[in-house]
């Protein structure tokens, strides 16, 4: 298995070292945070190609991570004399792993085990080249022209393939790429299921198939062209079947779902057979799983079937899958997900047994807002979120989205959403009733995970209320009159009790009405707090 990923200076990670977990891996992140880079890096390592195609017809000046780009022809501008940026991609397998003829130190780590190196760095004999070049009126881009790359086993043994114990499959759900109605991985998947003498046997049928063509249909053709052309050359011109290599059969098998084309199937259909082909492969074919977004194009059901093969099928494999849905992470598992953030990492092992399996219960649960949110509060209703939201716009001009600050409801369970911040070093700001409580009880329930200017539990008064509407009422007591016009109460009406009658209700009308209120002062607090980090 892969025990370790190291990157260096590869697109968005200046220095990624990474450790991934046997069996699952789940990788999140925002947009830009290198889910897709990760992958990529893992495929062009393991396989040496990219896109189908040799890194070296692939190989792009924008492969090289931008601020050190940057910081070199700054450095070059000076004057100073700096080596130029270099691409190192390593991924290191357990030492007693296959293959281990690929076994040295020839890494970065100088690990005594099985690994596999692959490093973009200028060409010697272009030194002299890019001297010039940075002599001239150049463009801030790297000459990759002058670069070579090597690619090699820890051994020290260049590799010109892919070493035949290391297999992967690859699966795209964010789109279909295909190549006459299939794209490479899934060609190359279908086509494990024939065995080399059903392969021979296909290769000579189909070759005798387009002879007969040749011979029986075309020949009519032939004899016409022939009776038109000869008169005009002394050779006789004609038409046949191609018999060359890029015409063979492996190129014209169409495989099909339910007898439709599998190019003309929808696209989910095509997203599920591709990741049940490659989760059902066999150990010995594919030890290494890659997907990408498992959840575009597909139904929450057809999710579900998904989920379930991976969860069933990924043993003995490792898998990694990069993911913008809450519920593939919740199903598959906290413990297994790696965040990636501006090029770094964070992992979860940490977090409790229960919480994990509290967050699989509530596969519904938006996980991920949790998880990528910069700044988050955390409220227990809708009231409370409504509310929350225009108590912030009526102090800041914004709303907390527009401040990337996200709001949300979490119910009375707040300990768990706490404990994944904590995890996270994230910031975060609780809002929660006082419920026949003192907020020094709630607090205290939650020590281990709350820090002081960081993670903070804001409550009201016991004296106030021991819910949100009589806080309410209680910072509007001068008002009543005024609160009651805005939230719709009847003037018979005793207007806490309304408001706690219809919590949802009087909160929207609040958040609709072009009059501001009054909040309590843990709301106040609560946002200062979280504007202040």
């Amino acid at each position: 298995m892969i025990t370790r990923i190291h990157i260096r200076n590869y697109r968005t990670f200046k220095n990624l070292n990474l450790e991934p977990q046997d069996g699952l891996n789940i990788i999140v992140g925002n947009n830009e945070a290198g889910k897709s880079t990760l992958l990529e890096a893992i495929t062009l390592v393991l396989n040496g190609r990219l896109n189908g195609r040799w890194i070296g017809e692939e190989l792009n000046p924008y492969w090289f991570n931008i601020d050190i780009v940057n910081d070199y022809f700054c450095a070059v501008s000076r004057g100073d004399s700096v080596a130029p940026p270099t691409i190192l991609i390593e991924i290191y397998f357990g030492k007693n792993d296959e293959p281990q003829r690929l076994r040295g130190k020839n890494n970065y780590f100088h690990e005594d085990c099985p690994g596999i190196q692959l490093c973009i760095e200028l060409d010697p004999e272009y030194r002299d080249y890019l001297k010039r070049y940075l002599e001239s009126d150049h463009p801030p881009v790297l000459p990759t022209e002058y670069y070579q790359i090597t690619w090699k086993g820890f051994d020290g043994t260049p590799l010109n393939r892919r070493p035949i114990e290391l297999r992967t499959s690859i699966i795209d759900g964010r789109t279909i790429r295909s190549t006459r109605g299939i794209d490479v991985q899934t060609r190359q998947m279908l086509s494990d299921y024939i065995d080399e003498n059903e392969s021979v046997d296909l290769s000579v049928a189909y070759r005798q198939a387009r002879h007969k063509l040749t011979e029986d249909i075309l020949s009519k053709v032939n004899t016409r062209i022939k009776a038109d052309t000869q008169t005009i050359h002394n050779r006789n011109l004609g038409l046949q079947m191609d018999q060359s290599s890029s015409s063979s059969w492996e190129y014209n098998i169409v495989p099909h779902i339910d007898t439709v084309p599998f190019s003309m199937a929808g696209q989910g259909q095509q997203v599920l057979m591709k990741i049940a082909l490659a989760l059902k492969s066999s150990e010995e074919k594919s030890n290494f799983i890659i997907i990408e977004e498992p959840e575009n194009h597909l139904s929450h059901t057809s999710l579900t079937k998904i989920v379930k093969l991976i969860e069933t099928l990924s043993c003995g494999r490792q898998t990694s899958i990069a993911t913008h849905s809450s519920y593939v992470l919740n199903r598959l598992g906290l413990d297994r997900l790696i965040l990636l953030h501006d090029g770094d990492k964070a992992k979860f092992e940490d977090l409790s047994t229960d919480t994990i399996d509290y967050f699989k219960k509530q596969s519904g649960y938006d996980t991920l807002r949790l998880v990528l949110a910069r700044k988050l509060v955390i409220v227990e209703g809708p009231s409370d979120e409504i509310l929350f939201n225009r108590a912030y716009y009526d102090s800041t001009g914004n709303y907390p989205i527009d401040d990337e600050i996200d709001v949300i409801t979490q119910g009375t369970r707040n300990r768990r959403a706490l404990e994944l911040c904590h995890v996270l070093n994230r910031s975060v700001a609780v809002l929660r009733d006082v419920d026949q409580q003192s907020p020094e009880y709630w607090k205290g329930k939650a020590i281990d995970y709350l820090e002081d200017g960081k993670r903070e539990m804001f409550i009201g008064y016991r004296e106030q209320g021991e819910t949100l509407e009589p806080q309410i009422f209680h910072a509007n007591q001068s008002r009543e009159i005024e609160l009651k016009e805005i939230v719709g109460c009847p003037e018979d009406k005793n207007l806490c009790e309304y408001m706690t009658t219809n919590k949802t209700e009087f909160a929207w009308r609040i958040a609709s009405s072009d009059k501001s209120i009054d909040y309590p002062q843990y709301f106040i607090d609560a946002i200062k707090f979280i504007r202040k980090l």
